[in-house]
């Protein structure tokens, strides 16, 4: 791996965030994949893999809530995260960052009501 002093790095299995955490930032995989899981009666439940260029924990930066999954490094996996601070910041200088979180956005939910049709 790339050695900078963004992002930190995660080494496998360990957990990026818990299910359940109050979250108020945003995470993007610099390198590396982790898996998104629910935890259902001592079980696990993936939701997805997510690799190199990819996001997670959007949703707390729109709304103060508690995360909704566990994510965890599926090998090594350097993360940098970015508060609410530093995401304005960023879409003030690049707003087609913040096309592209919409665009990812909907593209998850409209996957979830594929299934939740199925079910």
């Amino acid at each position: 791996m790339r050695n900078n002093k963004l992002g930190r790095l995660y080494r496998d299995g360990e957990i990026v965030i818990n299910k359940g955490d109050e979250g108020s930032c945003l995470f993007v995989i610099q390198e590396g994949k982790v898996e998104v899981f629910d935890e259902n009666g001592g079980g696990e439940i993936k939701i997805a893999e997510l690799g190199s260029g990819e996001f997670f924990g959007e949703m707390g930066l729109f709304e103060k809530d508690v995360r909704s999954c566990t994510v965890r490094a599926s090998g090594n996996a350097k993360i940098l995260t970015i508060d609410k601070k530093n995401f304005y910041k960023t879409i003030q200088k690049d707003p087609t960052l913040a096309y592209r979180l919409l665009q990812k956005m909907s593209f998850r939910l409209r996957e979830l009501n594929k299934k939740v049709i199925q079910v």
